[in-house]
């Protein structure tokens, strides 16, 4: 049965447009799946000053380049959420909301969603002062009270963010010390970010919208309540590992779906790149990881990879 495409990437993040690009360069013929409108985690970030060849570039702007490049060589179904996967010994068929596709080779590139505080009145406030997002919520708490949780560079980042365009921030973490880099602590500190050491969220109040939360000291015990307009999370990420799962595709402990040196997981037929995969989790590194499953995958389709 002649294939509908040759390679099917699930998530169009910087790991999938990149494994778009370089299996559609290879001859591949490539659609990519995304139950959103693409760009992933990457699209809430402000300013990224980690990826090369840009000093600064907006998260949003970053991924719409990465999605007009990987455009010239894949087609693109955004808001086509893939339900399941069935391996088969000469394809894969692959499941949407809307239809299946018949497939050569699939590349999970479906990435992290944002960890929740697992707390009373998290799930009833979110959109009404509980964000995950300081860029995509923080313009309306300018001149408001407003609480980050968390002490990576993401959580001290977002601080950061809504201090300048006019938040009142208190940074909340349960260790004595930021796990961020010192150069972002210093900045905090320096713009008048204030911070609660030693303390976690027990629970989250209000009426309409958030009036503030109560926090524990992990030390003493002792319980305070602290009015706050917003609140925004960034505690780390889980592994959307819905779709390994159901293939029987190995995980480590942590949930993140294990590769071999080429991406090739545990399910002949199925690769996987980026943050699914664990470890650093950069933006940089989901390029990398991308275009190794896309070149790994040709060897499925009786294509050569044109860097053996």
């Amino acid at each position: 049965m002649p294939y509908d495409y040759d390679v099917a990437i699930i998530g169009a993040g910087a790991a999938g447009y990149s494994a778009a690009i370089y299996a559609g360069r290879s001859g591949a013929s490539v659609v990519i799946f995304d139950k959103g409108m693409g760009g992933g985690l990457t699209s809430e970030a402000d300013d990224i000053e980690n990826y090369p060849g840009f000093k600064k570039i907006k998260g949003p702007e970053l991924m719409e380049k990465m999605k007009e490049h990987a455009s010239q060589y894949a087609e693109m179904h955004f808001l086509e959420e893939v339900k399941d996967i069935n391996v088969k010994e000469d394809g894969v068929e692959v499941i949407t909301a809307k239809k299946k596709y018949w497939v050569g080779a699939a590349i999970l590139c479906t990435g992290t969603e944002h960890r929740k505080l697992g707390v009373k009145g998290e799930e009833e406030f979110r959109g009404r002062g509980v964000s995950y997002c300081a860029t995509c919520d923080g313009p309306f708490f300018v001149g408001k009270k407003v609480a980050v949780i968390g002490g990576g560079n993401t959580a001290i980042s977002e601080a950061i963010y809504l201090k300048d365009i006019g938040c009142d921030v208190t940074v909340i973490h349960r260790r004595d010390k930021l796990r961020a880099e010192k150069i972002l602590e210093d900045e905090a500190k320096e713009k008048g970010v204030k911070f609660i050491w030693n303390s976690v969220v027990e629970e989250i109040y209000g009426n309409e919208m958030v009036e503030g939360i109560k926090i524990k000291n992990v030390k003493n015990g002792e319980i305070k309540e602290i009015g706050v307009d917003g609140i925004f999370v960034s505690i780390g990420e889980e592994p959307n590992n819905e779709l390994a799962k159901k293939l029987g595709a190995k995980l480590d402990e942590h949930g993140y779906i294990v590769v071999d040196e080429m991406q090739r997981t545990s399910v002949k037929r199925i690769y996987a790149a980026g943050d699914i995969t664990g470890g650093i989790r950069q933006i940089v590194t989901a390029c990398g990881e991308g275009a190794k499953a896309a070149l790994a995958s040709l060897e499925v389709i009786g294509k050569r990879n044109p860097f053996e």
